[in-house]
């Protein structure tokens, strides 16, 4: 049973993911999601587990059966907003539609099962983020009796490798494929490895099979995903597949497929990733390296493994084996203790690497974190703020000097679709991840095109046209 979806505006991690095209069965079911990339993911894994079973997807809450909603628990302006839909939609539950079931998937399922369930009464189903298989028979279980269906057990070895996704991308051109789940790095501010478990990687074949069977049926990009992507190792294969290779394997599959990936951890970003980098054409020169913050100490009380100068170091031996790389981080303002010096540092890191893209975000303290139990979220809201806009505009300036340096530059661009403000225009990222914008003529979705860049704004190339490759 096929199903279309939107396609992830993942810029903005907060806003929901809709399904945007019904399929029939026995049940409707609406299902939103929040957050990252890998939410996306696992709400495509949910969609065919419910296929599968004789379910039907809606985009419209209206008409659903059965809601449900993949949260993440990252940060709290994330989880209030979930909050607030539950609200919504449990009002809906009981003034139009008592028969309809409620349920709460992912991070947020895992960590506030007891509030959702016993005291909030929001839901009727918590699912955790291991349990997806188990989806049709909570479902059975709390229309036949009307009792809660709860399973968050997590897992040391699901991978859900045998699933095949009902995919997002209702373009056809690009896809996620998950290789791992989980994360062992335990940063004191991130509440990943208490929702999500311990790392395990996907068998490789698995993985090679999912990206050959989309490149049959005409997708030209992939960007596998974990939460940290660059630890995954295949230890079934012999001695062993590490990211690396992996990644060399899958660019094996066809020239024509483009490969990113998300998220990494710097430290396990090696000379071989970076050499798969500059060796394969079709692995794209772009990096999302997250950082977090620009001061050592700062660093080591967030657990991040390295120093400011081991960063500065990989960022220079990147940019060296990997020539016009782009590069992309992640920043937190006003985590614990931290001090003007310290933004101070965060801000002059940022104008030395000089970042393409960063997502940036004001430290919003995580239950059961390291940070949370051993330290004080003693910086006042008013500073966070403060010290975030500042990063905020230093990045937006850096990056707006980064596309103007593309000016007069050329670049192969994937078309993903019509552009969001013209029909008449046509839109893309280029190798280094940068969208660009370009006059439609009679070019179509998951072509190659050459375009010249004539113009851009900090987050946009503004482009010639020169002819499909």
């Amino acid at each position: 049973m096929q199903s279309s979806f939107d396609i992830p505006v993942l810029d903005d991690l907060d806003a929901p993911k809709q399904v945007s095209a019904t399929t029939f069965g026995k049940k409707m079911v609406y299902l939103e999601t929040y957050g990252c990339q890998m939410n996306v993911s696992d709400s495509e894994i949910v969609a065919s587990v419910l296929t599968k079973d004789g379910y039907g997807l809606t985009h419209n809450v209206e008409e659903a059966d059965i809601v449900l909603i993949n949260t993440c628990a990252i940060r709290e302006n994330a989880e209030q907003k979930v909050r607030r839909r539950l609200v919504e939609l449990r009002s809906h539950k009981t003034h139009i539609n008592p028969d309809m079931k409620l349920g709460v998937l992912g991070c947020m399922a895992e960590r506030l099962r007891e509030k959702l369930l016993d005291q909030e009464k929001l839901v009727d189903i918590v699912v955790g983020p291991d349990a997806y298989r188990d989806l049709p028979n909570l479902l059975n279980q709390a229309t036949d009796t009307g009792q809660a269906a709860v399973n968050v057990q997590l897992s040391k070895e699901e991978t859900y490798e045998d699933i095949s996704p009902v995919r997002y991308a209702t373009n056809g051109v690009s896809s996620f494929v998950s290789i791992m789940r989980g994360c062992d790095n335990m940063c004191s501010f991130c509440v990943v490895p208490f929702t999500r478990g311990r790392e395990r990687s996907r068998p490789v074949e698995s993985i090679l099979d999912e990206c050959k069977t989309l490149v049959e049926t005409g997708f030209k990009e992939v960007t596998v995903l974990g939460q940290n992507v660059n630890s995954y190792r295949d230890e079934k294969q012999g001695s062993g597949v590490d990211f690396a290779e992996l990644l060399y394997r899958i660019s094996q599959i066809s020239p024509e497929l483009r490969i990113r990936y998300s998220t990494s951890h710097p430290k396990d970003c090696s000379d071989a990733l970076l050499h798969v980098h500059a060796e394969q054409a079709n692995v794209c020169n772009y990096i999302h390296l997250p950082v977090q913050h620009g001061n050592t100490d700062m660093l080591q009380r967030m657990k991040r493994t390295y120093s400011r100068d081991q960063y500065l170091d990989l960022v220079e031996r990147a940019r060296k084996i990997v020539p016009g790389v782009s590069l992309s981080t992640d920043i937190i303002a006003g985590f614990c203790n931290e001090t003007e010096e310290e933004h101070l540092d965060t801000l002059s890191l940022m104008a030395q690497v000089r970042y393409d893209h960063a997502y940036m975000f004001m430290y919003s303290e995580r239950p059961d974190t390291y940070a949370a139990r051993k330290f004080e979220d003693n910086v006042p809201e008013h500073v966070k703020k403060r010290r975030l806009q500042d990063i905020i505009q230093q990045q937006s300036g850096i990056s707006l000097e980064s596309n103007k340096a593309e000016i007069g530059r050329e670049h192969i661009v994937l078309v993903e679709g019509e552009s969001r403000r013209s029909d008449q225009q046509m839109s893309g990222r280029t190798d280094t991840n940068k969208m660009a914008v370009f006059d439609r003529l009679d070019f179509v979705k998951g072509e190659y095109v050459k375009v010249l860049v004539t113009d851009c704004t900090s987050a946009t190339l503004l482009a010639k046209p020169l002819g499909r490759l």
